[in-house]
């Protein structure tokens, strides 16, 4: 595997996945084929089940879940009573007594440990809030992909800080992952929904789990922005990919203290594909983005719309040893003094991912002022095991105080951190 430039400092600092965090799912559950033309469907007869038995079963039971699972969670009753409201319908009686209508909830709904199997590929932006930041340094937010039970992907989120004297720090996350309720948003027509996350007192206790057919398959791989625009705004931005099963597109998030977040479909050709990342800014009057929609090459988009991009322009292929195979963008591009850094990821022999880095010119982001012969972080011999081997892999950093900080993703399984100097980078392009 290919030696980097050895300019990063790696953190002892580590993400590694979490099985007893949780959030509650619906449990569906419905008749196979060849079985679904009884005359009382599968949910009625649940539900049927329920109101027949004795009381006393009744206050047990509700009991049980409420004190063990309950206690996992934020307002578990109120999730419980949502999700009796959605199959209330279904089962086949109008008045149900309140305790019988949350046990119901409950027969239809699961806890998921949507971090249980890895939490990877990580995203940074600094926080809003910098109070307590160390001196001389800056707190962040970073977004990870988590991997529950059937390979299922979603996304959550951890804060934390920097810092000169003491390197990264990650702040403990909560114990609780909030359920949130969904809604269409105000134009359904474009896909949108809304996702809150009312009771989140935490960002680490938001979680986007997939919950539109579009996402069924997994919410994967989260590109984080603050993007201002030209009245000053800003704004709290992320594009993933929805993946389906059987097709990937991107999506974009944007998100209001973490509590709040909308989520809309993303058109035109470049969207239809994985890792479209948005520039902070509008360049010369029109919001940009990269994307890497051939799977082998970055391009630089325009648009006047940040849900609708189309082919753009190819602006770095592959050239140097480990990047033969395919190019891509690791997040959004940093804006610095001589330019747009870009992080980006190279696939060499045996499928190795690495980390490396170029510069586009500031008024021009289609031309490439230099990048980097080597990577800057490769897989290391005691970084390469693991569900995905050979991999290292991230979806954006931060420069502070012209300080590259960036959170990678191990082996597809956990995260991990390093930093070096903005000058020290700059030294290595050619």
């Amino acid at each position: 595997m290919p030696a980097g430039t050895d300019i990063m400092t790696h953190s002892p600092v580590t993400i590694h996945p979490d099985p007893s965090r949780t959030v509650i799912r619906p449990f569906v559950v419905s008749d196979p084929t060849g079985f679904d033309h009884q005359a009382v469907p599968r949910v009625e007869r649940i539900a049927d089940r329920v109101l027949a038995m004795h009381q006393d079963t009744v206050d047990f039971e509700l009991n049980r879940v409420m004190t063990d699972i309950g206690s996992r969670h934020h307002d578990f009753e109120e999730v419980v009573l949502r999700r009796f409201e959605t199959v209330k319908g279904q089962c086949g009686q109008d008045e149900i007594p309140a305790d019988r209508a949350r046990l119901i909830g409950a027969y239809f709904s699961q806890e998921y440990a949507f971090e249980a199997a890895a939490l990877f590929n990580p995203s940074m932006v600094p926080h809003d809030d910098q109070t307590g930041a160390p001196d001389g340094g800056i707190r962040f937010v970073v977004s990870l992909r988590g991997i529950g039970e059937g390979h299922l992907s979603s996304v959550t989120f951890r804060t934390g800080s920097w810092c000169p004297q003491g390197g990264f720090a990650v702040d403990p996350p909560s114990r609780f992952g909030v359920t949130p309720t969904i809604e269409e948003g105000d134009d359904a027509s474009d896909g949108t929904i809304c996702v809150n996350f009312n009771d989140s007192q935490d960002p680490s206790e938001t979680v986007l789990f997939p919950v539109t057919e579009a996402q069924q398959a997994g919410i994967e791989d989260m590109r984080l922005v603050r993007l201002i625009e030209d009245d000053g705004q800003v704004r709290h931005l992320g594009t993933y990919t929805a993946y389906s099963g059987s097709a990937a597109r991107c999506e974009l998030m944007e998100a209001v203290d973490y509590k709040r977040c909308t989520l809309t479909r993303m058109t035109g050709a470049a969207a239809e594909r994985k890792g479209i990342a948005i520039f902070p800014r509008k360049v010369g009057g029109r919001y940009a983005a990269l994307g890497r929609q051939d799977n082998e090459n970055i391009w630089f988009l325009q648009s006047d719309s940040l849900t609708d991009w189309g082919s753009g322009t190819k602006i770095i292929a592959p050239l140097h040893f480990w990047e033969f195979v395919q190019m891509g963008n690791c997040g959004s591009p940093i804006e610095i003094d001589e330019g747009w850094l870009v992080l980006t990821h190279g696939v060499g022999s045996v499928r190795n991912y690495c980390i490396g880095a170029a510069l586009l010119d500031k008024d021009d982001p289609t031309k490439v002022l230099g990048r980097m012969a080597l990577p800057l972080v490769h897989p290391s011999l005691d970084e390469r095991d693991g569900y995905v081997p050979n991999v290292v892999y991230s979806c954006g950093g931060i420069v502070h105080d012209r300080m590259l900080l960036l959170p990678y993703g191990v082996a597809d399984g956990f995260t991990a951190f390093a930093h070096c100097p903005v000058d020290d980078l700059l030294a290595v392009l050619r």
